[in-house]
């Protein structure tokens, strides 16, 4: 199979298109986050835009044979428009498990049918870590759905991801004791990075 004319050049040029889009609503969400005194949340939507960013980049580097030449392809992508955080984040859900359960399960069956092995395997990969990126998003709507996201049916570690402050309790405290940032800075323990354990 000549790959110039190949629906996985389609595919690619489908998939960067599309990790394009996803980078920039994440980041028209982390906006919304942050406007919603959810800086936690702000940085989950921008961590996972980042990620985006780089399959983005993945799939466009795949394309560098066809370097100067245009590549016409259709495809449908989500309007998610909401000023609430709750919608984006289920919207997000959403777009990733379909990107994992359908779009690159497709794309990268497709590839290996045209004997492209390695771009089939790394659509693979990719769909395995936008389920990772769905269920991310999913955990958060539930905890925000169910008025959770700083409260904890059992006594639990809190830190403060701007100062690094550990406290145990059932809720996060209002405003952190040490460096006085919002609510919206505690992440339960267990969802922290960099614990350094």
């Amino acid at each position: 199979m000549d790959f110039k004319t190949s629906e996985t050049a389609k595919n690619l040029m489908r998939a960067f298109a599309g990790e394009s889009q996803a980078r920039n609503r994440y980041t028209f969400a982390a906006r919304i986050a942050k406007e919603e005194k959810l800086p936690v949340i702000e940085a989950v939507f921008q961590f996972t835009a980042d990620q985006e960013k780089e399959h983005a980049e993945i799939f466009y580097n795949y394309l560098k044979e066809l370097t100067g030449q245009t590549i016409h392809v259709d495809g449908g992508y989500p309007v998610d428009i909401s000023q609430k955080t709750l919608d984006l984040l289920k919207s997000a859900r959403h777009n990733e498990y379909e990107e994992h359960d359908v779009v690159y399960q497709a794309f990268g069956d497709k590839a290996k049918e045209e004997g492209f092995e390695e771009i089939g395997r790394i659509f693979h990969q990719i769909a395995e870590i936008e389920k990772v990126h769905g269920d991310r998003f999913g955990m958060f709507a539930d905890l925000i759905g169910r008025q959770q996201l700083f409260v904890s049916d059992i006594t639990t570690g809190w830190m403060c991801l701007n100062c690094g402050h550990i406290l145990q309790g059932t809720k996060a405290p209002q405003m952190c004791p040490v460096c006085k940032h919002e609510q919206g800075y505690f992440i339960r323990l267990e969802m922290a990075p960099y614990l350094g354990r």
